[in-house]
């Protein structure tokens, strides 16, 4: 159902022919020296504009990055070979990819080296932002891998692919990961290139499925058998659902945090003027930090209603902001 719905998307007066999805993503088709210059030309330059987004903590820098960074080209190409059978294609494209990750991430580390302090960039919106990636990141990531391949497909579509660019965020994520192993926080980076890894395969995911459901298979001259796509098809998932638990874990801490911000509430509503300001994780505990006046009532209070309604039983410490220090 969902191949035929995609298929009635691309209307044959629109779409393209392969020879031009290989002219378009094909980084080894046709003028292969002016493709290769432009792409890492552009790469290098939107990794610079990136990382300078995420330590100026400016949002406009950063779109600026998606806009020219040219990483979405190889990574659909690895969809376009596995819809025509062409293990040359994945395998090229693939190297593509992991080169130019290599590459913005070892831009982000050498400006987090240089600068004088680096882990007050941690702090920033560019960076907290992208270093613990929910579901919601990947729901987004699907839908905006579908409008790109279908752009792709259509030669009346295209103007939304900086729109695209934007929506699917490859290199930003990157220079997140450099900065953050710059800083010596690899656990970050990790959180960062999670994000990254999961935008890249639904990313091919999609692609396959649209390339697939235009008909582009059935078009090609190469063919490596269902077997060999097969192997595809099952490296996709497992890469899938590596980064799909971590996701998963994100979204609960984070509704887990949600809630227990909700029960520190009810804890201190009898205080006037009391605040929760924040909900944190810190290992396998909970940080309330509560800006208050006067005294907080017993944490113990806090702690058995957290204990109720998490599975977890976290520990709870409860961070008073005259500087006093309340823990079980």
């Amino acid at each position: 159902m969902v191949v035929v719905m995609i298929g009635a998307l691309i209307p044959a007066t629109q779409r393209r022919e392969l020879s031009e999805l290989h002219d378009r993503i094909d980084l080894g088709d046709g003028d292969r020296a002016a493709k290769r210059s432009g792409y890492w030309a552009m790469l290098v330059l939107a990794g610079v504009i990136a990382t300078a987004g995420v330590i100026g903590d400016s949002t406009a820098t950063v779109i600026g990055a998606m806009i020219v960074a040219p990483l979405s080209t190889p990574i659909l190409a690895v969809g376009l070979g596995i819809v025509t059978g062409s293990a040359a294609l994945v395998g090229r494209s693939l190297a593509y990819v992991l080169a130019s990750v290599a590459a913005v991430v070892a831009i982000g580390i050498l400006v987090a080296l240089i600068m004088p302090n680096p882990t007050s960039v941690l702090t920033n919106s560019q960076v907290v932002g992208r270093v613990s990636p929910t579901l919601t990141d990947l729901v987004a990531a699907v839908a905006t891998g579908f409008a790109g391949s279908i752009a792709l497909t259509r030669r009346d579509v295209g103007d939304v692919l900086p729109g695209v660019a934007i929506a699917i965020s490859l290199v930003p994520p990157l220079g997140v990961v450099g900065v953050c192993l710059g800083s010596r926080e690899p656990e970050l980076a990790l959180g960062a290139l999670v994000l990254f890894a999961s935008n890249m395969v639904v990313l091919i995911i999609a692609a396959v499925v649209v390339l697939m459901a235009a008909g582009y298979a059935r078009e090609s001259s190469e063919s490596a058998g269902a077997r060999w796509r097969g192997r595809a098809y099952a490296a996709l998932a497992v890469v899938l659902v590596a980064v799909g638990v971590p996701m998963t874990l994100n979204t609960m801490t984070s509704l887990w945090a949600d809630q227990v911000q909700a029960l520190a509430a009810a804890w201190v509503s009898d205080i006037p003027e009391a605040e929760v300001s924040e909900v944190t994780w810190s290992g396998h505990g909970l940080i309330v930090e509560v800006r208050s006046p006067e005294d907080l009532p017993d944490v113990a209070v806090l702690q058995d209603a957290v204990d109720q309604a998490l599975p977890t039983d976290p520990d709870v410490t409860v961070v008073h902001t005259v500087g006093e220090r309340l823990s079980e």
